[in-house]
């Protein structure tokens, strides 16, 4: 169990990378460094095929905690009928089934994370275009790597199908204090998420509805009492504080995240940080729809150098922290799944939806920001807008932007002397990796 989880937050996955490259592409970051080891690529659409710590490490790592989970789940099923015997106590049955229920809820996560980069967007033909190698056999030995790309429909089919046995199987509550363990609400949660991003949104409206009450105060009725923390600040602690954390990627000095994919190495100035990328001020901090005491653009933003300039300010543990280096990686929490509902009840019954105004001012006066009105929206801003431009704010640094550029089609925002990459540009996804084309003899390129 410990190693399914340890592959999929090697810092080149979940760890850090990912939630990197997920903000970097889009127009709220800048590269100060022109480092290829730190996503400068990324930041540039200069990638290729032989991309090494982009292109080829994401996916060497996804696919490796992808194989690492389905040689557990292979076991499990093979070593199935001794579970009864001694010495396993007598509803170690019952356990077992709730560890294969994590290994496929993180295997999920596993494909969905790598759909959102090498595969076009479910919106472009409604799932029907080249997705991943669907890998789904347990690989021991040498061999078997000629597997052809299944569509982007049919490993959303499989994600959904891992997800749906998650929620049937998984406890209602897990250790760790229910932030580092999978537990019932994190596979109904990641199913938001999903369904949002196959633009399934009475779906999304459905599957939310058993984590939020149809009226404040938003809080999970079922399982793990999810709900906002007064302070997103103490969300980010090292601990991560309340229960609005659903699931998070642990690192201790023993067991850190490795050199250079540490979030706080990326966005931190020095010398805490190595002061890799800092906030646009033209991206969406200088947004007028924020107020200027918003803890989002106070607690959570730092400027620093001469002239100053913003940096984000989430991730905490820096070089001069008694443990350097260890902020958990995000995953999803409550606000996301909040949101996401506020989105699937506006865009499934209408932009007018009471209920999708009170969500989305849930989120937003939180932190400070006034709460909007119906009067706050007109033909050019509706309440849409309004949550898209929420999540940019609400999600800096924690790799959310690309998953709502994609699912959209929206065009990748220009930035500096970087120009906007539509939707139909083929640098719009990243390109499937040599190391895999070299190997893999029924692979397509992108």
């Amino acid at each position: 169990m410990n190693n399914m989880y340890d592959y999929m937050k090697a810092g080149a996955f979940l760890g850090g990378r990912y939630q990197v490259y997920g903000d970097i592409r889009a127009n709220d970051f800048l590269h100060r460094n022109s480092n290829q080891v730190t996503g400068d690529g990324v930041w540039q659409h200069i990638l290729t095929e032989s991309s090494q710590n982009d292109v080829i490490n994401m996916w060497g790592a996804g696919y490796a905690a992808i194989n690492q989970i389905n040689v557990f789940l292979a076991g499990m099923d093979a070593n199935s009928a001794k579970f009864t015997a001694a010495p396993f106590p007598a509803d170690y049955p019952a356990t077992a089934t709730t560890f294969v229920a994590e290994g496929r809820m993180l295997r999920a996560l596993a494909y969905y994370s790598l759909l959102q980069y090498y595969a076009r967007p479910y919106a472009d033909g409604n799932g029907s275009r080249p997705g991943l190698p669907l890998r789904l056999q347990a690989e021991t030995e040498l061999g078997n790597n000629d597997l052809a790309r299944s569509t982007v429909a049919q490993v959303y089919d499989q994600i959904l199908t891992d997800l749906q046995f998650a929620e049937t199987n998984l406890p209602l509550t897990n250790s760790a204090g229910n932030v580092f363990r999978a537990h019932r609400n994190t596979a109904i949660a990641l199913k938001t998420r999903v369904l949002l991003s196959m633009g399934r949104y009475a779906d999304v409206v459905t599957e939310a509805g058993k984590m939020v009450p149809t009226a404040a105060p938003f809080r999970a009725p079922t399982g793990v009492a999810h709900e906002l923390n007064p302070s997103l600040a103490a969300v980010f602690a090292p601990a991560p504080a309340g229960t609005e954390m659903i699931l998070a990627f642990p690192f201790t000095a023993q067991d850190p995240a490795g050199v250079q994919n540490q979030l706080a190495f990326y966005f931190l100035p020095n010398p805490q940080g190595g002061q890799e990328y800092n906030l646009n001020p033209e991206g969406v901090i200088a947004s007028p729809n924020f107020k200027a005491t918003d803890a989002r653009l106070t607690t959570l933003l730092v400027r620093s150098g001469t002239p100053a300039s913003p940096y984000l300010r989430k991730y905490t543990t820096g070089t001069q922290a008694a443990v350097p280096y260890t902020d958990a990686a995000p995953v999803i929490r409550y606000a996301e799944v909040l949101l996401n509902l506020s989105e699937g009840l506006a865009r499934s019954q209408g932009v007018t939806n009471a209920r999708a105004l009170e969500l989305l001012n849930a989120v937003r006066t939180r932190s400070g920001s006034d709460a909007y009105t119906a009067a706050s929206f007109t033909g050019t801003f509706s309440i849409i807008d309004a949550i898209l431009l929420e999540r940019r704010l609400e999600f800096l640094g924690e790799g959310l932007r690309n998953n709502d550029d994609m699912r959209l089609l929206r065009t990748i925002a220009a930035k500096g002397t970087i120009n906007a990459i539509p939707s139909t540009d083929p640098r719009y996804i990243w390109p499937i990796p040599s190391s895999e084309l070299q190997t893999n003899t029924l692979i397509t390129r992108n």
